[in-house]
């Protein structure tokens, strides 16, 4: 009986990590989609991508899912391996969908302070007009800021309950639905504290830079989940306050900049129409006015 009962727990255990994996897969497949049918230009050259904030939201919250989704997998599975222990003595089981919505919930409210944050940079860019030069120096001072975050005690100190999900889970279990949202919120909080500047980074290498969020996805999965996940957080510090150094004495390295195309950056883009975006590979692209 105790052997059927490992068993099943091991075909759940795949079934919830294939899911996961599935999931990030498609996202992934649709951001490779969404970027090659793209006007890069713009979306690159633009915060906000020229998104109203629906579309906008939309299109973070498959980023989260193909990004985060494959690092959060091994506190997942430990919340799901303590309810059925729970559940085969009795006690109150709570669906481990409950905890993955909570923590989606904090990634996809981060997502309506990232289109507000990026409204806000879109308007002082319009009301300053500021150059290309200068835009792209502020992206390597975000760099660089990004870089030293990732060695204050605060990263260290999310990046710590991130990597223990036992540690986790015995200090901060609640029983019950509510407990379950309330321990998601709390994985998502520390998550989102670990790893937003990470995600701010994205705006100056270019929103839709799929190359960036690849290297971001490998650098976070590594800091969360590989043995000498420390080191390789200081590394990208340490690469980070590089490159950002580089780009304030260089801007034109900053992707960003090569997609302004030279122009003075002196109002917000006009609103990306997805409907007549071209599907990959198709002959034509949509004019630019």
């Amino acid at each position: 009986m105790e052997h059927a009962q490992t068993d099943w727990l091991l075909v759940q255990r795949n079934v919830i990590l294939g899911l996961l994996l599935a999931l990030a897969a498609a996202a992934w497949a649709l951001l490779v989609w969404q970027g090659a049918g793209a006007d890069m230009d713009m979306a690159m050259a633009s915060p906000t991508m020229g998104m109203r904030a629906p579309l906008f939201l939309a299109i973070w919250v498959v980023m989260m899912v193909a990004m985060m989704f494959p690092t959060a997998a091994p506190m997942i599975l430990t919340f799901h391996k303590v309810q059925v222990s729970k559940r085969q003595r009795g006690e109150a089981f709570v669906a481990t969908w409950v905890f993955v919505a909570a923590y989606m919930l904090v990634w996809t409210l981060s997502g309506v302070a990232a289109y507000a944050g990026a409204l806000a940079v879109e308007a002082i860019a319009a009301r300053a007009a500021l150059s290309p030069t200068t835009a792209a120096r502020i992206g390597g001072a975000v760099l660089v800021a990004a870089g030293v975050y990732q060695i204050t005690p605060f990263k260290d100190l999310c990046l710590s309950k991130c990597r223990t999900p036992i540690s986790f889970i015995m200090t901060s279990w609640r029983d019950g639905v509510t407990g379950a949202l309330r321990m998601g919120l709390l994985h998502g909080a520390y998550c989102l504290g670990c790893c937003w500047l990470l995600f701010v980074v994205l705006f100056p290498l270019g929103i839709m830079n799929i190359a960036a969020m690849a290297v971001i996805t490998l650098v976070i999965f590594a800091e969360k989940v590989l043995p000498r996940g420390r080191p390789v957080a200081r590394a990208t510090a340490a690469a980070l306050v590089a490159y950002g150094a580089v780009v304030l004495v260089a801007p034109h390295v900053l992707p960003t900049f090569m997609a302004s195309g030279g122009m003075t950056i002196n109002a917000p883009a006009a609103p990306m129409d997805m409907q007549n975006m071209p599907m990959p590979g198709s002959a034509t692209a949509p004019s630019k006015q």
